[in-house]
């Protein structure tokens, strides 16, 4: 029986080898960017575990090439800082190798000491001032969250606690009053309201794609069709494959989203290239439903190029973008979000934190009628809330260095190349991923 133990554990030990992804990160082979490759045995969502790990620490991803043949991936991604330079700080690159190896199995979101609430509905000028105030009248700190805002809609997640415990809210009574009184702001006049406590660990930014695309935001097209994200789907019959080409402005997370919005729509990636070229994103990806038939209806490709316009447009920072630090108070958000309202600002995108007592909130507004706030305006509201306070702060831009995006035009061409080309080139001729060209 000793033996057989013996014979399992080596066994064990191989499965685990077998599906524990193995990192590679070179910075001597491009010049201007990082390399990562991530060889795995195939499973589902483990693309997105690796775009996901990369876009959390917001290092912008200047190319990529994704190679599913079999039973086993090969992945490579070419990534920067934010200022366009290499990674060299360690702690960094082994935070990477390590939590790409790493298989998470997920956790009670209580094990954080907070309590995480969803809220769906229409979105309107004040909403999140009247959301804020309703927490706060029920005693609740919100520790951490973050609101998007598209076509009409509103998602958020809301990390929060007893602000006179310190302990997540738990009473079931109470939680039905949040739930009640958040539904009624939500809905309005009209529309639907949805509200819930999850008790699962969630990775947010995927949480809120995914209330987006069950709210069917993508549906609700207040403005022209977009084109400033060019989505296209085209089935290449001869292998089965559906091409979906997407080119938009480049930014940071632009891949994760794309990603995140293929899987909960059930399509697996096998082969995908990722260019960018000046601020220009360029993005092919050879797609199969879960059970490997292309897409197969005309209104099928429809909601795909819908569903990533969407998924692009969500997180575009519409505004201007203030920055609000001050030692954390109970009721600080609903005084500042009511001075927003008040003087007619609409918030259009959010992200609250909190560290050592400190609350660093991140808002990007526009005048009442979604046009950019004038300056005087945004000096009005500064003076109430105090100059020092509130900042006016420009937005990140991601780097493009001349020694990726050398011959833009030509790597714009060939990426756009002719259907085909690209996954032929991934399969037979992967080792180009050793060079920056």
């Amino acid at each position: 029986m000793a033996m057989n133990g013996g014979y399992l554990d080596e066994y064990e030990k191989l499965v685990i080898r077998m599906n524990t992804p193995r990192v590679v990160i070179d910075n001597g082979v491009c010049s201007s960017a990082t390399i990562v490759k991530v060889d795995s045995s195939r499973r589902n969502g483990i693309l997105l575990e690796s775009v996901q790990i990369l876009s959390d620490l917001n290092l912008p991803i200047k190319k990529a090439y994704i190679s599913s043949d079999g039973r086993w991936n090969m992945d490579v991604f070419h990534v920067t800082d934010i200022n366009g330079n290499k990674l060299n700080d360690q702690s960094v690159l082994s935070y990477i190798e390590q939590s790409i190896q790493t298989v998470y199995y997920g956790e009670s979101i209580e094990a954080t000491g907070l309590t995480a609430l969803e809220l769906t509905g229409s979105d309107r000028v004040g909403l999140l001032s009247e959301i804020f105030a309703v927490l706060s009248d029920l005693n609740c700190n919100v520790v951490d969250a973050k609101v998007w805002t598209h076509n009409g809609r509103v998602a958020s997640i809301i990390y929060a606690k007893d602000y006179s415990s310190g302990s997540p809210v738990q009473d079931s009574n109470k939680i039905s009053r949040i739930e009640a009184r958040l539904r009624h702001v939500l809905k309005g006049d009209n529309g639907v309201a949805r509200t819930c406590v999850s008790k699962d660990l969630i990775h947010t930014e995927r949480r809120l794609h995914q209330l987006m695309y069950e709210d069917r935001d993508y549906e609700m097209r207040t403005e022209e069709k977009s084109h400033v994200v060019v989505v296209t789907v085209q089935n290449w019959a001869e292998w089965s494959y559906s091409v979906v080409n997407v080119q938009c402005q480049d930014r940071t997370k632009l891949l994760f989203d794309v990603v995140c919005t293929l899987t909960d729509m059930e399509y697996v990636v096998f082969h995908a290239t990722i260019n960018t070229a000046s601020d220009q994103a360029y993005l092919e990806f050879y797609i199969r439903h879960k059970d490997g038939s292309p897409i197969s209806s005309e209104p099928e490709r429809q909601r795909v190029i819908e569903c990533l316009q969407a998924a692009v447009e969500r997180r575009s920072s519409k505004g201007v973008r203030l920055e609000l630090r001050q030692p954390d108070r109970q009721g600080l958000l609903a005084e500042v979000t009511r001075i927003f309202r008040e003087n007619g600002l609409n918030v259009t995108r959010t992200e609250i934190s909190t560290s050592n007592d400190m609350a660093t909130n991140i808002f990007y507004v526009t005048d009442a009628g979604g046009n950019e706030a004038k300056p005087e305006l945004i000096k009005s509201v500064r003076a109430k809330i105090g100059f020092e306070s509130l900042r006016v702060k420009e937005m990140p831009c991601v780097d493009h260095k001349k020694g990726d995006g050398e011959g833009g035009d030509q790597e714009r061409k060939a990426v756009l190349v002719s259907l085909g080309s690209l996954v032929w080139r991934n399969l037979f001729n992967f080792g180009m991923i050793k060079s920056c060209s």
